[in-house]
């Protein structure tokens, strides 16, 4: 009897208990804002227990509660502030009210500063792309969390985090200047808080930086969010632009909204697990099925990086939100976008003008790994007639990497004098440009993170490395270098990509040799630097290779000649793709060496007076100035 009588109490007082529960404001984001913006809409993410059960209140000059919106979990609220111009920076507290319960939380905004930021990237830059953990342990205090969900370090594990961190980046400022370098682009810094995953049969950790667990905070074992910006701050002193790596598509799956989904849409959602095809054509092709297209652009990644559904209004604000945000923020000066093909395009469209809106000179140039110009112009500006137009003022430009790779490769054999073959590849899909709308906005580069090493895929030919780099640092585009390149370092991805991350020699206390100083490289390594160093060093003072136009030849006999040219000047690039010097004789060129009497070789200086003829050596790309 009184077991049965105990019962009925609980199932009485219980509803009572839940209905009194405490409420609570956990989290604001974004985290602040600021006054003065140009867009005067902000959308805030309230979380907490019961934070959707809440009637709120904002009583601050300058700043209107517009509407309050709930969503299927309790715990969340979204509000839509709009901002005078009027507004002062201060502390605005959120006032939200449940019968007899009251909570607040304060939330700032601040004056904006006229420190630089969205300044952008264009051709005159040089960027130097790395991953944080691999470059250069600045702070080994920082190298490891045991409060965090993968506390390990091993440098001896290819899989495993190594400790590279921003101060030791920013210790490294002076060496890239030295090279000639003038903006960094660092694999994502934001928090990647996750477990270590099992890949391919091995457990490994998300060093590389694209599992996000939290957008407003750089991940601890970087420093935080104040190491982030004082490396901003050091390489703006210096002269350096930086790049943020942006990931829209997916977020790790320990990320904290996904602990307390606020609804069921925050991501695409399938009846059984369903991974993207990794085909990018459904996009693009006129007679895809929907289905295809759908699996492509809502499949996941992988199962431990949920998908975002950019369609959902909340997400696509929260997003964007925190793009401006983090320009403001950190001051950072263009935006790299990682996965850019799998994302919602007309959410792409709103966030690329948001962020324009805001920074009109930031550059914005994302990752769409295709194999051929027309899908390639699909995700930049374009004059293609395309049902869909994109906004994207640039892109990485995989279709040049291929092409002269390939070239490349080809180089020294029989190959190089075919049809199609050696620099043919290069002037074929540079021939193509008429399809963007500003070709000069595409990041180009001969490698990266996720490719096998530049100088493997070439043979590890010293001569032929010479003169890929020429190529890029002389055609048109922003060129892009990946770490390690002007040291020679190589690798396959064989038997995975740990293999094209190894660390930058030198980047930690005790290491055996020190590649950052000359002393510590070999005389062949300190030939590839220095070559580096010469031709970067040239093209930042000579505007015509940023801003000249680009008029090239068709190759003949495996040579192939371009110029760039403006009122400033005209530089002459030859190369021979043979395994023979050859000499080339210029008369087919005077459209563009008219007026012209001498020349000087760039990168060794001598000068030539005769310029009816030009010798090239084997496997080589000459650089001239030409004068008068």
């Amino acid at each position: 009897m009184k077991k049965s009588y105990l019962l009925l109490l609980l199932s009485l007082l219980l509803p009572m208990l839940a209905g009194a529960q405490a409420v609570a404001i956990d989290r604001v984001n974004p985290t602040n804002w600021w006054v003065g913006m140009k867009n005067p809409s902000v959308q805030l993410l309230i979380h907490g227990p019961g934070a959707g059960t809440l009637a709120y209140t904002i009583s601050y000059p300058g700043v209107k509660l517009v509407k309050t919106n709930t969503v299927e979990n309790p715990n969340y609220a979204f509000l839509d502030l709009v901002i005078a111009p009027t507004a002062k920076p201060g502390k605005v507290q959120i006032v939200g009210k449940k019968g007899s319960q009251t909570v607040a939380h304060s939330w700032e905004m601040l004056a904006r500063n006229n420190s630089p930021k969205g300044q952008g990237v264009t051709a005159a830059d040089f960027i130097y792309l790395a991953i944080p953990d691999r470059f250069a342990n600045g702070d080994p205090s920082n190298d490891k969390f045991a409060d965090m969900r993968d506390p390990n370090l091993d440098r001896a594990n290819p899989f495993f985090r190594h400790g590279g961190d921003l101060q030791g980046a920013a210790q490294r400022i002076p060496y890239l200047k030295d090279l000639g370098v003038t903006a960094v682009w660092f694999t994502p810094v934001l928090e990647n808080n996750q477990p270590l995953t099992n890949e391919g049969g091995t457990m490994r950790a998300s060093y590389h930086g694209y599992g996000f667990t939290d957008q407003y905070n750089v991940d601890r074992r970087l420093g935080g969010n104040a190491a982030y910006k004082s490396y901003v701050q050091q390489a703006h002193a210096a002269g350096l632009k930086v790049v943020q790596d942006a990931v829209y598509n997916h977020v790790g799956n320990t990320h904290w909204i996904l602990q307390d989904l606020p609804m069921k849409s925050w991501l695409h959602q399938w009846p059984t697990y369903t991974n993207t095809t990794y085909r990018y054509t459904p996009i693009t092709d006129p007679h895809a099925a929907q289905i295809d297209r759908k699996i492509t652009l809502d499949g996941w990644f992988v199962p431990f990086l949920p998908d975002l559904n950019q369609q959902n209004p909340y997400v696509a604000n929260y997003l964007i939100e925190n793009a401006i945000w983090s320009v403001e923020n950190f001051g950072v000066d263009a935006w790299r976008i990682d996965t850019y093909l799998y994302n919602d395009q007309p959410f792409m469209n709103r966030c690329n003008a948001a962020l324009l809106a805001e920074y009109p000179r930031i550059h914005i140039f994302g990752e769409s790994a295709v194999t051929n110009v027309v899908d390639q112009a699909y995700y930049t500006r374009n004059k293609i007639d395309f049902p869909f137009k994109s906004n994207q003022p640039g892109g990485l430009d995989f279709v040049l990497e291929g092409a002269m790779l390939a070239g490349l490769k080809e180089a020294g054999t029989p190959a190089a004098t075919g049809w199609d073959g050696g620099p043919q590849h290069l002037y074929q899909t540079l021939a193509q440009d008429v399809v963007y709308q500003d070709p000069t906005k595409l990041v180009t580069f001969l490698d990266n993170h996720d490719h096998d090493r530049y100088l493997s895929v070439i043979g590890d030919d010293l001569d032929k490395y010479k003169m890929g780099l020429t190529w890029l640092l002389t055609t048109r585009g922003i060129p892009s270098m990946y770490y390690g390149t002007e040291i020679l370092m190589k690798n396959f991805k064989d038997p995975t990509d740990a293999e094209v991350r190894r660390d930058f020699p030198g980047g930690w206390p005790g290491d055996k040799e020190d590649k950052f100083t000359a002393a510590g490289r070999t005389a062949r390594e300190n030939e590839a630097f220095d070559f580096v160093k010469k031709l970067a060093t040239y093209r930042r003072g000579h505007p015509v290779l940023h801003d000249g136009k680009l008029m090239q030849y068709l190759p003949e006999n495996g040579l192939y000649v371009y110029f760039r040219y403006d009122a400033t000047g005209t530089v002459m690039v030859a190369s021979n793709g043979t395994d023979k010097p050859a000499t080339l004789p210029t008369a087919r060129f005077s459209e563009r060496l008219s007026g012209f009497t001498k020349a000087r070789n760039v990168m060794t200086g001598e000068s030539l007076g005769n310029l009816a003829t030009l010798q090239l050596p084997a496997k080589t790309a000459v650089v001239l100035e030409l004068g008068k």
